[in-house]
């Protein structure tokens, strides 16, 4: 018997490996019915659940004036409507999530097809529908105001002066975190974009699902962030296992190709084609078949969401529920990846174009490290937890203000810093993949500008005086960080302590200093 060979659990991280085994006792990997309503529900319960969701859930595009109240009257007369919203992109949307399937369907069995005057239509009828009033003129006078979901964030600028107004940078950090963090409402659009694209990939493949992952799952997504998905095929290879009973041995006869690669790049090669052709409101889409992990990228326009679809990415979801997990233990660790990561935006470390800069991920990686570094480790260890999330975005950017770089890796797995197998200037080990650098493409001007960064965040962080600058209705802060350093003072990096981020470094330089002249005042009195 193999070590984990009696464990029975149905998630991908088995509870008796360690680390995991942590989680079974704060109630995270746990799959009974009688339990999942007492505690927080598991990354694969919460997925299966908004998948179920997305598949009873239909997009409108909505007139300019419409009556909310009579749009749901007319739609619950084909089923029980368990929520709806709405929200602006090139119009007004609704989406309208159904509590039975069926109810999709008696929509559609009335729902005629659009005329085709100048192009022929594709005939796919998918739940993306387009509604017109028959009389505007009369309906116009019934119109009320309706209430429309965010999907995008509030522009820098306004986010500054709204974190002036905070009581401590803690309630900066949170302030910035509600506002950029997915709502509901987002959520569920990004599942529907994925079911949307699981209808296409069904005439192919009909037990294939489509999920998404990365910052659209794992808690730390932004509005505005695009979304990554996945075909899985774990469904079909479920039914690997030949048949015992009966006097035959049975299995599908299968297209068969040399590589699982070539497999993925055909695959995805042909549900791009479909989507381009046939899918509606999917534009601009492209192959990138050659890539390390092959993909298809696409607009999706009714959502307004730009997609990545790539084909069974485990340790991609492996990573998703990781963060997720992180994100469950303390909502500081949230606050503090939401700052940092938009610190890092702002200042031009990360980008949201591939190139030599610092990913998001990467970034979110570090941040995790420097967690479990601290002492106490803040992951896994939950019973004491008692620092303000003020003072870990500023001993983050001293720790990492001070890390050699030069001569350490970060290695999430172990929980500490080791000697790099290799010389890439930032070198972050994938905790799935152990030969793999995931910040294999920053290169060294783009570490120090990182660096030095934060070396210059840890001294305002330590220096500022509050109270002065609330005062004179200066930005602190957060806030403070979130305005390029350049913009002030171009030099300020270079001249601030000279490589020194540390203020308690400082401190002791000082204090070593007067211990230097107390003694030689004492020597010349004697």
């Amino acid at each position: 018997m193999t070590p984990n060979s009696h464990c029975r659990c149905a998630h991908k991280f088995c509870i008796n490996d360690s680390p995991f085994k942590y989680y079974r006792k704060i109630g995270l990997f746990h799959s009974t019915d009688a339990e999942v309503s007492t505690r927080r529900k598991t990354f694969a319960e919460v997925q299966t659940e908004r998948l179920e969701q997305a598949e009873r859930t239909i997009l409108i595009k909505c007139p300019p004036k419409i009556n909310e109240k009579k749009l749901l009257q007319y739609l619950s007369s084909h089923g029980k409507i368990n929520s709806h919203f709405f929200f602006e992109n090139r119009g007004i949307h609704a989406l309208i999530e159904f509590s039975e399937k069926n109810s999709i369907a008696s929509l559609q069995d009335v729902i005629g097809i659009p005329s085709a005057t100048e192009h022929h239509v594709v005939p796919f009828k998918s739940r993306l529908f387009i509604f017109t009033l028959k009389n505007p003129v009369g309906q116009a006078a019934a119109e009320t105001p309706i209430h429309l979901s965010p999907q995008s964030h509030i522009p820098v600028k306004d986010l500054i002066q709204k974190l002036c107004g905070a009581e401590s940078i803690s309630s900066q950090m949170y302030t910035l975190l509600n506002e950029y963090q997915l709502t509901e409402e987002n959520i569920k659009l990004r599942f529907l974009a994925c079911s949307l694209v699981r209808d296409f990939a069904r005439a192919y493949f009909p037990d294939s699902v489509v999920k998404p992952f990365g910052s659209s799952v794992n808690t730390f997504g932004k509005l505005g962030c695009d979304v990554d998905m996945f075909l899985d095929f774990h469904k079909t290879g479920k039914h690997t296992t030949k048949m015992k009973k009966g006097p035959f041995e049975m299995e599908y006869q299968m297209k068969r190709l040399p590589s699982e690669r070539l497999a993925t790049q055909k695959i995805l090669s042909v549900i791009g084609d479909c989507l381009d052709n046939f899918g509606p409101g999917c534009v601009s889409v492209q192959k990138i078949l050659n890539a390390r992990c092959p993909l298809v990228k696409f607009s999706h326009q009714p959502t307004g969401f730009q997609c990545d679809l790539s084909v069974s990415n485990s340790i991609a979801i492996k990573s998703s529920e990781l963060l997720y997990i992180y994100g469950c233990l303390d909502s500081r660790v949230r606050a503090l990846v939401f700052s940092i990561r938009c610190w890092a935006r702002i200042h031009g470390l990360t980008n949201s174009v591939p190139g030599a800069w610092i990913t998001n991920f990467s970034l979110t990686m570090m941040i995790m490290f420097f967690l479990q570094k601290r002492s106490p480790p803040i992951i896994p260890t939950l019973d004491q937890l008692r620092e303000l999330a003020d003072v870990l975005l500023c001993d983050f950017f001293e720790y990492f203000g001070n890390f050699d770089f030069r001569k350490n890796s970060i290695n999430l797995r172990k929980g500490k810093e080791v000697n790099k197998p290799e010389s890439s200037p930032l070198y972050i080990w994938n905790p799935f993949e152990q030969d793999l650098n995931i910040s294999k493409n920053v290169n060294q001007p783009q570490l120090e500008k990182f660096v030095a960064l934060a070396r210059e965040s840890a001294w305002i962080l330590q220096k500022e005086d509050k109270t002065l600058r609330m005062v004179n209705k200066e930005p602190w802060g957060l806030a403070a960080l979130l305005i390029p350093f350049g913009k002030s003072n171009p030099n300020k990096i270079k001249n601030r302590m000279k490589g020194i981020g540390s203020e308690t470094i400082k401190s002791l330089l000082d204090s070593l200093k007067l211990s230097n002249v107390n003694n030689l005042q004492k020597t010349v009195g004697k």
